[in-house]
């Protein structure tokens, strides 16, 4: 049998057994031809996060080694299917020339890292290093934990855990996909968290006439899935080339007609305002693989997909069309990720913490 350098493999059922983590491993070795990993990518459902020893354990047997590397998250995701709704185990295994390794502690080192929190692991200093970082935070359908991250096999209590991918080149890409009601207006008045005016006019006001009639319309403005996007450099072009950060709405002020943010801003800033909707999400997420894909210069051997818990199925009317864009665009690539309670990914050359969004990486062996 001929062997593969990456593969994948998933196993679910109705409880949390340790087997559920050595059967996704053996489906990967099986399908790649190895007899044992030089490292595994884990990822376990919420049910595993209050004991995973029992199956790192059992995924460490099956793959004959002790880099066993992941978190909890929330579900589940391969090439081969997602689950959100049982609990199991997906497994990476690496072979032959490529392994997962420990990242530099160089200050200055710029190798591509896969980065796996807790909420309570997301920190600004480990955030921001100059290496770029692709992950995504552990969570859970209800955000209460507990949350765990594991390396070596073993459980991290630094809450954070990084590797490298030895043997291959990748690229990175994010895809918030909001669809922009608004050109970037800039902040007149803000007051800590509460904007106040945009331009010439309150910031509701704004707000209210840049919706759809059939949403200003409603009794109850959907603020969920409403939000405001700070633009990053050239506001003409921030929007087309995805320069923005998302900030939430946390309430809005019919007396001053002002708007609480869940990120203060600064007199001067860009912002506009934005909804999610599922068909701009899934043109951005083609757009955005496309260009990955033609920043790798090739066609990728293998990939990482890290959706946020509130895209995914729940968001696409119970499909994952970021999963499938991926599949489409590259037929049986083996692919692997989980959905969770934050997304790590590039924002204009630094390190970032996105919500309601994809991050992915493309990677080629080299």
């Amino acid at each position: 049998m001929s062997t593969m350098d990456v593969c994948t493999g998933l196993s679910h059922g109705n409880k949390a057994y340790p087997e559920h983590a050595a059967k996704a491993v053996k489906k990967a070795l099986d399908r790649a031809g190895l007899s044992q990993a030089n490292g595994v990518l884990l990822f376990l459902t919420p049910e595993y996060a209050s004991d995973p020893i029992p199956a790192l354990r059992a995924a460490a047997k099956a793959a004959g080694c002790l880099q066993i590397i992941g978190c909890t998250g929330a579900g589940l995701l391969t090439e081969e299917e997602w689950v959100l709704d049982s609990p199991g185990a997906a497994a990476m295994v690496f072979g032959n020339h490529i392994h997962l390794d420990i990242p530099s502690t160089r200050l200055t080192n710029e190798e591509l890292r896969l980065s796996f929190c807790t909420p309570a692991g997301m920190t600004a200093d480990w955030l921001d290093t100059p290496a770029p970082r692709l992950g995504a935070v552990s969570g859970d359908v209800f955000g209460q934990g507990p949350f765990v991250v594991w390396s070596g096999g073993r459980i991290n209590d630094g809450q954070h855990v990084d590797t490298v991918v030895k043997g291959a080149t990748g690229v990175l890409l994010a895809s918030q996909g909001v669809h922009a009601l608004t050109s970037p207006i800039e902040v007149a008045e803000v007051e800590g968290y509460d904007v106040r005016r945009l331009g010439n006019y309150p910031a509701l006001n704004v707000l209210v006439q840049s919706l759809p009639e059939q949403v200003r319309e409603m009794k109850r403005l959907p603020f969920h899935l409403i939000m405001g996007g700070v633009t990053i450099g050239d506001p003409a072009t921030a929007i087309r080339d995805g320069r923005y950060r998302l900030n939430h709405i946390i309430s809005a002020n019919l007396t001053d007609q002002s708007i609480t943010l869940s990120h203060p801003l600064h007199p001067g800033e860009r912002l506009f305002w934005a909804m999610r909707d599922a068909l701009t999400a899934e043109q951005a997420m083609q757009t955005s693989i496309k260009q990955a894909e033609q920043q790798l210069g090739t066609r990728p051997d293998f990939g990482f997909l890290f959706p946020c818990m509130g895209r995914g199925p729940h968001f696409y009317g119970n499909r994952d069309r970021d999963l499938e864009v991926m599949k489409s665009r590259f037929p049986g690539m083996p692919i692997i990720g989980f959905y969770g309670n934050g997304e790590i990914g590039p924002l204009d050359g630094a390190n970032h913490l996105y919500q309601y969004s994809a991050v992915a990486g493309l990677f080629k062996a080299n």
